[in-house]
């Protein structure tokens, strides 16, 4: 099975642009209501995912070196600076729904590529999960 019609096409899910700054990504973030969100560059390949985490955690190490923060480093850096690549890992369009449960199981969404690496969009946890329910019933 194709993980195809699962997709939540990218024009309508939440990402970040990689250079924007730490302000304008973090409030798109908030806006968004998730707690985690893909990260594509200006030529929409996917780079990774920028959690509250990582912004409380880019905060926090900056703080820790100064007494106070200075509010104005949130236009200076961007949302590259503080993700991490390697996090979430993304699936291309022809992976088996087996493997897809397996990433599943350690994240609420899974990313989507394309052969070069462009984000085409996401597949929940909740659609496999019911995916699984309905082809494969528990006895």
């Amino acid at each position: 099975m194709n993980i195809a019609s699962f997709i939540q096409p990218k024009a309508e899910v939440s990402y970040l642009r990689d250079n924007m700054t730490l302000h304008q990504g973090l409030r798109k973030l908030r806006e968004s209501g998730y707690t985690a969100i893909p990260v594509i560059d200006r030529e929409d390949r996917y780079v990774g995912v920028a959690s509250e985490g990582d912004f409380l955690w880019s905060i926090m190490g900056h703080v820790e070196y100064q007494e106070e923060m200075d509010w104005n480093e949130l236009e200076h850096r961007t949302v590259r600076d503080i993700i991490q690549g390697g996090k979430l890992l993304p699936v291309r369009i022809d992976t088996s729904m087996e493997q897809l449960l397996e990433q599943v199981k350690q994240q609420n969404f899974v990313p989507v590529v394309d052969d070069r690496n462009v984000f085409i969009g996401i597949v929940t946890r909740r659609d496999v999960i019911t995916y699984f329910v309905k082809n494969h019933p528990l006895r």
